[in-house]
């Protein structure tokens, strides 16, 4: 394994145990068997490795083949809802520490807009999605990829964030019944043709 894949991995780890405000660039070098110099040969600062993680250690949308019109609309759909539920569920022990520090949390928010990155990307990577198929005419004519993409990712977060409370950092997956009733819902609510 890379040192890169090292650094990552023990990011990952510590941030998900810890939540990414308790963690520091040492602890993750320490933890990756590396200096904090070594570290920052490969990413910048902490929010880049932050966004490392999110992108490469967990699941998301790089796993679901989102491409306007390939494969079917619904398919593609009950993907996302999963990739998106599992993302949060992964990511809410690592950035909720930031929901009760409004310093940190604002100085993150800069951070990862550096990146061009941020939670709203998810709904506008939906609504992205959604505008394409309907453009291509494989959805409602009338459909608003925006409200759509707000709901679909928007009810993602409350279903992982209920699974997490209820059972905290060892949270099973929100189970399969619930996610197909997400996405069931918003294809009908599209009028998905193809």
């Amino acid at each position: 394994m890379g040192t890169r894949d090292r650094i990552l991995d023990a990011a990952a780890g510590l941030m998900r145990e810890r939540g990414i405000t308790r963690t520091t660039t040492k602890e993750i070098a320490k933890a990756a068997g590396l200096s904090e110099a070594a570290l920052y040969k490969h990413f910048t600062d902490k929010a880049e490795l932050l966004l490392y993680v999110l992108r490469e250690r967990m699941p998301g949308f790089a796993r679901v083949d989102a491409r306007p019109g390939a494969g079917s609309v619904e398919k593609t759909i009950a993907e996302l809802t999963r990739a998106t539920v599992d993302f949060y569920l992964d990511a809410l022990p690592m950035l909720g520490s930031l929901l009760g520090e409004p310093q940190l949390m604002a100085a993150q928010r800069e951070s990862l807009r550096k990146y061009g990155a941020g939670p709203e990307h998810v709904v506008r990577r939906f609504a992205d999605y959604l505008r394409a198929e309907r453009d291509l005419g494989r959805i409602a004519a009338d459909a608003d990829p925006d409200a759509a993409g707000a709901l679909l990712a928007g009810a993602c977060f409350q279903q992982a964030f209920l699974r997490y409370f209820a059972e905290g950092p060892s949270a099973k997956p929100v189970p399969d019944e619930t996610v197909s009733a997400l996405s069931a819902t918003l294809i009908r609510a599209l009028d998905v043709r193809g």
